[in-house]
């Protein structure tokens, strides 16, 4: 099963998270399907790939928690992509 889940980059306190497909089996830093956006918690800023979700979305991938709460904020439900 494919999940569509955060990675995590950056230094120390400095965190930023790739939004990515991936498998459920694989670890936080394993190997990725594809990568789908980006995330700064700092700057509450998020750059998605609109399409590229929708179609993982559309083939059964799940969003996690965090991630679903991001597409949600950015009001990814509520427009056609």
């Amino acid at each position: 099963m494919v999940k569509i889940r955060l990675k995590r980059y950056g230094r120390k306190q400095l965190a930023v998270y790739r939004i990515v497909a991936m498998d459920i089996r694989s670890r936080r830093q394993g190997k990725v399907l594809s990568k789908l956006g980006l995330y700064d918690p700092i700057k509450k800023q998020s750059y998605l790939n609109g399409p590229a979700i929708l179609h993982f979305m559309e083939t059964g991938a799940q969003p996690t928690e965090t991630v679903h709460g991001i597409l949600k904020k950015a009001k990814f439900f509520n427009k056609e992509i």
